[in-house]
């Protein structure tokens, strides 16, 4: 089964900041000793972990920090298919360019 969770995008990083700021406290380190550990400025990862903003380079460098950096292989990966069948059904309907602007 399947959960349907409808978050915004400020939603969902807020709920990353607020796991990496408990893997944080888990590692013992305070706010500034894990920015440095990450190399990025301590008001940036205040602000990280205040508001959830945070540039992808940063981001990428917590992760680092956290040795988490795999996790981010699985983001926007190619889809899996399951069967032959479902790979022949996609190359009928799939479009190699967009036609919308919206």
């Amino acid at each position: 089964m399947l959960a349907i969770n409808i978050s915004t995008p400020r939603d969902v990083a807020k709920q990353i900041a607020a796991r990496v700021k408990l893997r944080r406290l888990e590692l013992n380190l305070t706010q500034e000793g894990f920015a440095a550990r990450a190399g990025i400025k301590f008001a940036t990862y205040r602000r990280f972990e205040q508001t959830g903003e945070i540039s992808l380079k940063g981001l990428l460098q917590v992760g680092f920090a956290l040795n988490a950096l795999q996790d981010f292989d699985h983001l926007f990966t190619q889809k899996q298919y399951q069967s032959l069948d479902e790979v022949l059904n996609e190359q009928k309907v799939t479009r190699k360019r967009g036609r919308k602007n919206e």
